[in-house]
C-alpha cells in the first residue's frame, strides 16, 4: 500500500505540473491550437487514471472551505506564486462580485468557497504582546517601553511578538479558526503624541517626544514586519493619524485644530517616519483634524499621506468611525453626510481601503447603485487592501516561507520571558531615594501591602495577551528574600475608596518591619481607553491628577507608624500622576508603569539590587494640570518639555541610578559647519560609582538666534550603554542637517544660520533635573552658516 500511496503522490505532482503549463501557456504565452489540444488529450487520460484511484481511497469531505494553503482543487492563476503581485491581484479582483468586493473590504471578511478563499480578520492587536488572541508573551506596556529610550530593545521585542504572532497562527489555521485576533495584520504601534497626561490612552504611546517615538515606532515595526524581501511576517500599522489624543468622551465628534507649526513639529513626524520604514498599513482616527473627520480628510491623507510622502500600504478606519461621518453632530457624531451609502463614497474617495465597522458591506453597493461611487474606485482601494494578503503570503502555498515553520513553543518561551523581564527592568524609573535603596534580601522581617502589590491587573494595561504565569509584586519580593526573613502581607486599602471596615489591622506592621514596601498607583480601571476602564466616570481619561485620596490617607499612616524605618513606595500607571506627597512621605520612589508578566521579578530585581534602575521618563510630570492649557486645546505652547516654561514635578527624560555618571566636555569634529554637514559630537561618560549600571545618554540640540518662535530644546540623539563601576567610555553622535532644522510658522522646515547649543547627558536640560539629582550635563556649542 505504501509503494502504491507512492506513485499516486507521484501523479498528483505531475497532473498538477501539467495543469500549471496549460495555464501559464493559455494565459501568457498564446501557443498554438494543436499543442494546448495536445495537453489536453494527455491529461484527460491522466484524470480518467486519477479517478479510478481516487475511488479506492476516498476520503470524508467534512470541510466547507479548502484552503488558499492548499488549494488543489481551486487552481487560479491568483493562486500561482510566479506571478506578479499586480497580477495575481488583478486576476481575483476579476472573479469577485461587487458585494464580494465590499465584503472583503471589511474588518472581518467572509469565505469565499467557490474560490477557496477562506475567512480573515484583520482586526489583530500587539500593542506589547500578541493581544486579546490567548496565551502569548505580556511584555511592559508601550509606555514603559518608551521608557527604556532602546530602539534596539524594541526591536527585539517586536521581533519576539511576530514571532509568537506567526506561530499562533499558524496554529489557528491548522485547525480551521479563523477568528477576530487571530490573524497577521496587527494595529500597532500607536504613535501619538502624549501631549497631555489627562489622556488614558497615553499609556499606550511612546511618550511626549516625536524623535523618540519615531525612533522606537519605527524599530518595532521592522521588528513586527520582518526582513524577508519576498514576504511580511506580519504586517503593522501606525496609528491613530494624525492628531489624536483624547478627550476620549469626545473623540466621534472632536475636531482637533492644530496650527501649521505644531502639524508638522509635534504631530506628523513620527507618522512621517514610519511611512520611510515601510508600515504597511495606516490608521485615520475618529476625530476631526482642522474641520475634517481623519477618515475623510483630504490634506492629511491624499496630500501628505499619499502625494507627499508616497505611502504605498492601506489606509484603514478606526472602528466604526465611518459611521461616525452620518451620525448627526447634536447625537455625537461628525454629521458630514446623511447615510452609510454617502459616508461609504466619501471613505473611499478619500482611499480608505479598509473598514473596521459595518458600514462598507452595504453601503458600497448602494453607493455605486446610486452613483456615488464608481465600481473602478472600488476596485483600486481593494487592491491596494489584498496586496497586504498576498504580501503574507496568504495565497501561497504552505510552506513557501520560513514563517510557515514557526513552532508553537516560542510562545512565551523562556527567551521571551526573559526578555519581558529585561525590558521591565530598564523601563523602571527611580525618581528618589535617600540611600534606602537597594535593600538587603536578608532583612529579619518586610512588610508588603497596598492595593496593587498582588495585584495581577496592573501588570497588563490594555491591549494585552492572557498568560499561566504573571508575576505580581508580592510574589516577585517573595521570592527574592532569603528564606530566614520574614515577609508579611496585607493589602490594606482598596485601590480607590475609602475601607468599608473602620479597623486598621495594617498599617501598625511598618513599625514592626525592617523595611515596608507600599505598592500604590492606578491601574485600568481608571485609566485607558472609551469603554476600558469600568471604574472611571469619565470614561477612562483623568481628571484627577493625584493618587486617590484613601492611598495618600493610607501612605500617611505608614510613615507614622514605621518611623526612621524605610517606606519604599512603588507606584504602578501609564499616566504622569502628582507624586508631590509621596515623594515627601517616602525614602524612595519607583515608577513602574504596567510591566508584565515578569513585572513582580522585575521590581525585585531593583529594590534589592540585582539590577540598578536606568528608566528614564518619556513625558513630563507637570507639578498640576494647572501647569498645562486646556485638555480641549492641541496648541503646543506650555505642553512638553520643548515648550513648557514652568519648573515640572520630574522632567522628561529624568531618573536615577545606584550609581554617579559624570561626563566630560563634548569634542566637536567642526565648530562651524554650513547647512549641508554632518558634524561628530563626542563625549566621555564614566561611572563614578561602585555599581555597574546602565546610562541612557541624551543628546538635545537649540537653536539659540532663531528668528520665530522654537522649542526650548530637542531630543536629537540617545545611546542606552552599560557601564561596569569606574569604566569610562567615550560616545559618539552624528547630527545631520536635520538636527538643525527648525519648524516655522508656516509649517516649514528650515535651518537659519548662527549658534546651536548642544546639551549631552542623563537627562532633559530642565534645571530641574539636576535638583532631583541627575547628573551636571555636558555643553558645547556649534555655528551654523
Amino acid at each position: 500500500m505504501q509503494s502504491f500511496a507512492f506513485i499516486v503522490f507521484l501523479n498528483d505532482i505531475w497532473f498538477y505540473y501539467q495543469f500549471h503549463n496549460i495555464m501559464r501557456f493559455s494565459f501568457h504565452r498564446q501557443k498554438s491550437l494543436p499543442t494546448l489540444l495536445g495537453f489536453a488529450m494527455v491529461l484527460l487520460m491522466v484524470v480518467a487514471c486519477q479517478k479510478n484511484v481516487n475511488s479506492k481511497d476516498s476520503s470524508d469531505s467534512s470541510e466547507d472551505i479548502v484552503l488558499a494553503e492548499s488549494h488543489q482543487d481551486y487552481d487560479f492563476p491568483f493562486y500561482d506564486p510566479s506571478l506578479s503581485l499586480e497580477e495575481r491581484v488583478q486576476d481575483l479582483i476579476s472573479r469577485l462580485t461587487l458585494e464580494e468586493k465590499a465584503d472583503q473590504m471589511m474588518h472581518n471578511t467572509n469565505a469565499i468557497e467557490r474560490l477557496g478563499i477562506p475567512p480573515y480578520s484583520w482586526w489583530n492587536e500587539a500593542l506589547h504582546g500578541v493581544g486579546r488572541s490567548g496565551v502569548a508573551t505580556v511584555f511592559p506596556q508601550a509606555i514603559g517601553l518608551g521608557a527604556t529610550f532602546d530602539d534596539e530593545l524594541a526591536l527585539r521585542v517586536s521581533s519576539a511578538i511576530s514571532d509568537e504572532a506567526r506561530a499562533m497562527h499558524n496554529a489557528a489555521k491548522a485547525k480551521g479558526y479563523y477568528k477576530r485576533y487571530s490573524g497577521l495584520t496587527f494595529w500597532t504601534p500607536n504613535i501619538n503624541i502624549f501631549r497631555d497626561p489627562r489622556w488614558g490612552r497615553g499609556q499606550e504611546t511612546y511618550g511626549e517626544d516625536p524623535y523618540l517615538t519615531s525612533r522606537l515606532g519605527t524599530a518595532f515595526v521592522k521588528g513586527l514586519q520582518g526582513d524577508n524581501p519576498n514576504y511580511l511576517k506580519t504586517a503593522a500599522c501606525a496609528k491613530h493619524y494624525a492628531v489624536h489624543s483624547g478627550p476620549e468622551k469626545l473623540r466621534h465628534e472632536f475636531d482637533a485644530e492644530a496650527n501649521p507649526k505644531d502639524l508638522w513639529e509635534t504631530y506628523l513626524p513620527a507618522f512621517e517616519a514610519l511611512v520611510q520604514a515601510d508600515v504597511e498599513s495606516v490608521m485615520c482616527a475618529y476625530n476631526s483634524t482642522n474641520g475634517a473627520p481623519c477618515c475623510a480628510n483630504t490634506y492629511l491623507i491624499s496630500d501628505v499621506l499619499l502625494n507627499k510622502w508616497g505611502f504605498k500600504g492601506h489606509v484603514l478606519s478606526d472602528c466604526w468611525a465611518i459611521v461616525d461621518f452620518y451620525t448627526p453632530s447634536d447625537k455625537g457624531g461628525h454629521g458630514a453626510v446623511e447615510t452609510a451609502a454617502q459616508a461609504s463614497a466619501l471613505a473611499v474617495k478619500n482611499r480608505v481601503s479598509l473598514n473596521c465597522g459595518s458600514t462598507y458591506l452595504e453601503g458600497i453597493p448602494e453607493a455605486v447603485k446610486q452613483g456615488l461611487l464608481t465600481e473602478a474606485e472600488v476596485d483600486r482601494e481593494l487592491a491596494t487592501l489584498l496586496k497586504t494578503r498576498f504580501k503574507l503570503g496568504l495565497f501561497d502555498p504552505l510552506g513557501s516561507h520560513h514563517y510557515d515553520d514557526i513552532p508553537i513553543d516560542v510562545v512565551d518561551s523562556d527567551e521571551h520571558r526573559a526578555l519581558a523581564r529585561e525590558v521591565a527592568q530598564k523601563g523602571i524609573v527611580m525618581l528618589k531615594n535617600n540611600g534606602a535603596l537597594p535593600l538587603k534580601n536578608d532583612l529579619a522581617r518586610y512588610f508588603v501591602t497596598g492595593p496593587n502589590a498582588a495585584n495581577s491587573d496592573i501588570l497588563l494595561g490594555n491591549y494585552f495577551g492572557v498568560n499561566p504565569k504573571l508575576v505580581t509584586v508580592l510574589e516577585g519580593i517573595a521570592g527574592a528574600v532569603d528564606h530566614a526573613s520574614q515577609l508579611q502581607y496585607r493589602m490594606g486599602i482598596m485601590l480607590d475608596r475609602p475601607n468599608s471596615n473602620p479597623q486598621d489591622w495594617t498599617t501598625p506592621n511598618a513599625g514592626k518591619s525592617d523595611a515596608t514596601i507600599a505598592v500604590l498607583g492606578i491601574s485600568g480601571l481608571l485609566e485607558g481607553e472609551e469603554g476600558e476602564s469600568i471604574a472611571s466616570a469619565t470614561l477612562g481619561d483623568r481628571f484627577e491628577y493625584g493618587l486617590p485620596e484613601n492611598q495618600l490617607e493610607f501612605l500617611r499612616k505608614l510613615r507614622k507608624e514605621a518611623g526612621e524605618r524605610p517606606i519604599i513606595t512603588v507606584v504602578t500607571g501609564g499616566s504622569p500622576i502628582d507624586l508631590a506627597e509621596v515623594e515627601a512621605l517616602s525614602d524612595a520612589v519607583l515608577f513602574v508603569w504596567y510591566p508584565g508578566e515578569e513585572g513582580g521579578n522585575a521590581v525585585a530585581d531593583i529594590i534589592f539590587g540585582k539590577v540598578s534602575p536606568s528608566g528614564r521618563l518619556p513625558i513630563t510630570f507637570p507639578k498640576s494640570y494647572e501647569q498645562l492649557p486646556a485638555y480641549e486645546d492641541y496648541t503646543m505652547k506650555g505642553r512638553t518639555y520643548k515648550y513648557m516654561e514652568k519648573e515640572p514635578l520630574y522632567p522628561f527624560g529624568f531618573g536615577l541610578s545606584y550609581t554617579l555618571f559624570t561626563y566630560g566636555s563634548p569634542k566637536l569634529s567642526s565648530k562651524s559647519i554650513t547647512s549641508n554637514d554632518t558634524v561628530t559630537v563626542s563625549v566621555e561618560v564614566t561611572n563614578s560609582g561602585k555599581v555597574d549600571s546602565d546610562e541612557v545618554v541624551q543628546l538635545y540640540v537649540a537653536d539659540m538666534e532663531a528668528s520665530f518662535e522654537v522649542p526650548n530644546f530637542q531630543l536629537q540623539g540617545v545611546k542606552r550603554s552599560h557601564f561596569n563601576a569606574g569604566e569610562s567610555k567615550t560616545l559618539t553622535f552624528e547630527l545631520g542637517p536635520k538636527a538643525f532644522e527648525m519648524v516655522n510658522d508656516k509649517g516649514e522646515r528650515l535651518i537659519e544660520p548662527g549658534t546651536f547649543k548642544i546639551y549631552i547627558g542623563g537627562s532633559s536640560p530642565m534645571g530641574r533635573s539636576t535638583d532631583l539629582g541627575a547628573p551636571q550635563m555636558a555643553e558645547t556649542t556649534v555655528e551654523v552658516r
